[in-house]
């Protein structure tokens, strides 16, 4: 069983068997036929990923690679808001009349800000300080602007991210406010592990450890037999991690620069309805 598998039974079967309904509330999100969308839910879940261990990717089912690191370069190399520059469609539902999710995400990493050294936007800051200012408890990123909110397809769930040199390792925090369990945690889980990956690499660092802060932790009406069907599943050891050890240049990254070695993972075919 992978490290992740384990943590990701232990909160499924925690909601499942001692979370809160919110079935007495008026919810905002959707099925596609108009049915409200309820959770049951737990509150402020932490794990703790030590990247030098293992890969944290689930086994339980196939969590797509490729299409999660295409989006974290989206969001955060491309630092882009258009749906067309994302070669998967999970941002579909939310995409404008001009094809953008508006001020979220990536548009949010891409706002250039004055600091003593210069103008920096979030993602050059952090690569400036790693560098340049490694013992700095001010790494970090947020992408939860309050000004910018009415201009936004969906308010940041993975909102910030915290980067912490200790030694010669980096170490992060991932901040995030709301998690779909079988749609999202591990998806999010794999890129923000990928992004410490990356911003080591390119720091001259090694990736440590990744913590994932999850405030309102939940599993959607229409997704809890389907929770309960994958987690009967077989679970294998996790798959070994590669990244091309050439790439010194966060922009030089591209999908082929990482991989999966052993990747198994048990079949689950369901069709899982999103929730908008």
């Amino acid at each position: 069983m992978s490290y992740a598998d384990r943590l990701y039974r232990e909160t499924c079967r925690q909601i499942l068997d001692h979370g809160v309904w919110d079935t007495d509330r008026a919810v905002r999100p959707r099925w596609e036929d108009g049915a409200p969308a309820h959770t049951v839910k737990i509150f402020g879940v932490v794990n703790r990923y030590n990247l030098q261990e293992e890969f944290p990717i689930m086994t339980l089912r196939r969590t797509a690679f490729r299409s999660c690191i295409d989006e974290l370069l989206w969001i955060w190399q491309k630092k882009s808001n258009r749906v067309a520059e994302l070669h998967s469609h999970v941002w579909d539902a939310w995409a404008d009349e001009n094809g953008t999710i508006g001020k979220a995400y990536g548009y949010q990493l891409s706002v250039p800000h004055q600091y003593p050294e210069g103008m920096f936007d979030q993602v050059d800051r952090v690569l400036y300080d790693l560098k340049h200012n490694p013992a700095s408890r001010r790494i970090l990123t947020s992408l939860y602007n309050f000004q910018d909110l009415h201009e936004m397809a969906l308010y940041p769930c993975a909102y910030s991210m915290t980067f912490n040199v200790s030694g010669d390792t980096l170490n992060a925090i991932l901040n995030q406010r709301s998690q779909d369990m079988l749609t999202a945690n591990n998806w999010n889980v794999v890129q923000y592990a990928v992004l410490v990956h990356m911003m080591a690499q390119v720091s001259g660092l090694r990736a440590g450890e990744l913590v994932h802060v999850i405030a309102d932790c939940h599993i959607y009406d229409r997704h809890v037999p389907l929770v309960e069907k994958m987690l009967r599943n077989e679970e294998f050891d996790a798959p070994a991690f590669r990244m091309d050890p050439s790439v010194t240049d966060f922009y030089a990254f591209t999908v082929d620069s990482f991989s999966l070695e052993d990747y198994r993972y048990a079949p689950f075919s369901e069709k899982i309805p999103v929730a908008v």
